[in-house]
C-alpha cells in the first residue's frame, strides 16, 4: 500500500469493501511453461534511473570537492593563514554546483544519456559557481587573500573532468540500458485494443526504459487475443502473482478504462498485495484530471494506484540503518548472548542456534536465527502447533529466554546480513496456523505484509500483539498494525519504535 494514497476510490478501503468471488490471490499458482521460462529470465536485478541520478550527484558533489582540495593542497599549501577557510570554500563550491545543475534538471536520465546535448548547460552552470563565489570574495572583500592560480585552475581541471565523467557515465547508461541493467520491468494488466495502444505509445517515447516483459488477462483467448503488439498473454491475474514476485517486476499498468471501476477494483484488490508500482493508463481516457494528478512515462499519462513502499534511496537509507543499529545490538548484548549460549549447552544437548523457515520480503522463503528454547527433539521447524504457556516443549532457559525475548537476539545478525530489518512486520513460520488455518486464509491481503522486508520488531509487537496468536482476531490485527506501518514508514518511524521495543518488552503477559 502506498504511503501516499491518491484520493478517489482506488485506496485499501474500497478493495476491502468490494466482495470478489475469486480465489485469493496470494494463494500459490503453477505457472504455465511459457510464463516460467519468461519469469526467470529477469530474475536478476536490475538499476533504477532514480538511482543512477542519485549516485551522479555525489560522484560528482565528491569529484568537485576532491579537485579543489587537491589543488589547493598542492599549489597553495596548507600553511596559509586561510588553511581552514580554503576548504569551506570549496565545499560551499561542490554545493552550489550540484543545486544548480539539479535546477536546471541536468541529472534527469536524458540529460546524463545525451551529454554533448547538454554541454551547454554544464559549461554555464559551472561558470556560474565560480562566477559567485567571485562576487562572494569581492563583496566580502576578501578576494586578494586568495590564490588567482588555484581558482582558476580549480575552474579548468574541474570543467574537464566533468565532461569526461558524463561522457564516460552516458557510455555506460547505454550498456546498461542494452544488456537490461537500468531498467523497469513492466507487465500490462488487461489486453485487447486498448493494451495494443498503449503499448504502441510506450514504444514511442525517446529513452523509453520501461521493459515491457508480458500481458495477464483474465478474459479468454475469444475476448482478449494471445499475442498483442508483439507480445504474448502469459496467464491470468492469480498467475500474475507468482510472476511478478519470480521475475522482479517493478511496475504494473492496468490497461482497462476507467469506467470499468468494477473490474478495475476487482484486480486490484488481486494485486495490492504485490511490492511493486501500480499505475493505471490513461491514454485512452475521455475523463481528463488536474496534470498534478497524473503521473508519466515519457509523455503516456498514468493514474499511480499503489507505490512500491521503501524504494531506491529510501531503501538505501534504511539499510544503513539497519547495519549501523545491529552492529552496535551485537556489540551490547554480545556478553548476554554468550551467556545464554552456554546455559543452552549446560541445559540440553542439541544446537544452541535454532533456525525456522519464515516469510520474508516478496514472499520469499527465508531462515530466521533464535536461541533454541526448546528440546532437540520437540522442536517445530514448521511452527505447526504454536507454543502455549507452561508448554512440555519449552526448557527452563528457554522459558526465561522467550520471556524476555532473549531468543530473538540472534536475529541481530539476520539483520546484519540482510535477511531482516530490525523493523518491520514480524515474520511468520510458514505453516503457522490459528486453529487449523493458515494465515493467509484468515486475513484477506495477508500477504501484503511482505511488501517489505520483514523485521527483528514492529508496529504491532510494540503494541501488544505480540506472542501467541490462539484466535483469528489476533492475526488480523497484527496485520492491521503491520499494513499501517507500510503505509507511514520512515526512518523516524523505525527509530521511535526501536527505542520504545526494550520498554514494551517489560509487559510479558502474552510471550511464553
Amino acid at each position: 500500500m502506498s504511503k501516499k494514497d491518491p484520493s478517489g476510490p482506488f485506496n485499501r478501503e474500497a478493495l476491502t469493501r468490494l466482495d470478489d468471488a475469486a480465489s485469493d490471490a496470494s494463494q500459490p499458482v503453477k505457472l504455465n511453461p511459457t510464463a516460467s521460462q519468461v519469469a526467470h529470465q529477469y530474475r536478476r536485478d536490475t538499476i533504477s534511473p532514480v538511482m543512477v541520478s542519485g549516485l551522479m550527484r555525489m560522484t560528482e558533489f565528491g569529484l568537485v570537492l576532491v579537485s579543489g582540495l587537491a589543488i589547493f593542497v598542492i599549489y597553495v599549501g596548507l600553511g596559509t593563514h586561510l588553511a581552514y577557510v580554503y576548504p569551506l570554500v570549496i565545499l560551499a563550491g561542490a554545493l552550489l554546483y550540484v543545486l544548480l545543475i539539479e535546477m536546471s534538471d541536468g541529472y534527469q536520465i536524458t540529460a546524463l544519456r545525451h551529454p554533448a546535448h547538454h554541454l551547454g548547460r554544464l559549461l554555464i552552470t559551472w561558470i556560474s559557481v565560480f562566477a559567485i563565489l567571485a562576487l562572494a570574495g569581492f563583496l566580502l572583500k576578501t578576494s586578494e587573500e586568495y590564490s588567482r592560480f588555484w581558482f582558476v585552475t580549480w575552474l579548468g581541471t574541474g570543467l574537464a573532468l566533468l565532461i569526461a565523467l558524463r561522457f564516460i557515465i552516458a557510455r555506460k547508461i547505454r550498456g546498461w540500458a542494452r544488456n537490461g541493467t537500468m531498467e523497469r520491468r513492466a507487465v500490462i494488466v488487461g489486453g485487447g485494443k486498448n493494451a495494443e495502444e498503449l503499448i504502441r505509445s510506450l514504444e514511442q517515447q525517446p529513452d523509453n526504459d520501461i521493459r515491457i516483459c508480458g500481458i495477464f488477462d483474465d478474459r479468454d483467448n475469444s475476448r482478449s487475443p494471445p499475442i498483442v503488439a508483439g507480445y504474448p498473454k502469459l496467464g491470468n491475474i492469480s498467475e500474475l502473482i507468482e510472476f511478478a514476485r519470480i521475475a522482479h517486476i517493478d511496475m504494473l499498468i492496468v490497461s482497462l478504462p476507467i469506467t470499468a471501476e468494477a473490474r478495475v477494483l476487482s484486480m486490484l484488490k488481486k494485486l495490492w498485495v504485490l511490492p511493486v508500482d501500480i499505475r493505471l493508463s490513461a491514454h485512452t481516457n475521455h475523463l481528463r484530471f488536474r496534470p498534478r494528478a497524473y503521473s508519466y512515462i515519457g509523455a503516456v499519462p498514468m493514474l499511480d494506484i499503489f507505490d512500491k513502499p521503501i524504494n531506491d534511496w529510501d531503501y538505501v537509507a534504511k539499510r544503513a540503518f539497519d547495519i549501523a543499529f545491529s552492529l552496535f545490538g551485537i556489540i551490547v548484548f554480545s556478553p548476554i548472548m554468550l551467556l545464554t549460549a552456554l546455559a543452552i549447552r549446560l541445559e540440553s544437548k542439541g544446537p544452541v542456534i535454532f533456525k525456522q523457515q519464515r516469510h520474508g520480503f516478496n514472499n520469499e522463503i527465508i531462515k530466521v536465527w533464535k536461541f533454541r528454547s526448546m528440546y532437540i527433539e520437540q522442536c517445530d521447524p514448521t511452527a505447526k502447533k504454536a507454543v502455549t504457556k507452561d508448554d512440555p516443549r519449552v526448557t527452563r532457559v528457554g522459558r526465561f529466554i522467550r520471556k524476555t525475548s532473549i531468543d530473538e537476539l540472534p536475529q541481530f545478525f539476520n539483520s546484519l546480513v540482510g535477511t531482516l530489518s530490525l523493523v518491520g512486520p514480524r515474520p511468520h513460520a510458514i505453516a503457522a496456523l490459528s486453529h487449523n488455518v493458515l494465515y493467509n486464509e484468515v486475513v484477506d491481503g495477508y500477504f501484503a505484509r511482505h511488501k517489505v522486508k520483514p523485521g527483528v520488531t514492529g508496529w504491532a509487537q510494540i503494541n501488544g500483539w505480540r506472542g501467541e496468536i490462539d484466535n483469528a482476531e489476533k492475526i488480523k490485527m497484527r496485520t492491521e498494525f503491520d499494513l499501517y506501518y507500510i503505509e507511514n514508514w520512515s526512518l523516524w518511524f523505525d527509530l521511535k519504535i526501536l527505542f520504545l521495543t526494550p520498554i514494551r518488552l517489560l509487559n510479558t503477559d502474552n510471550a511464553y
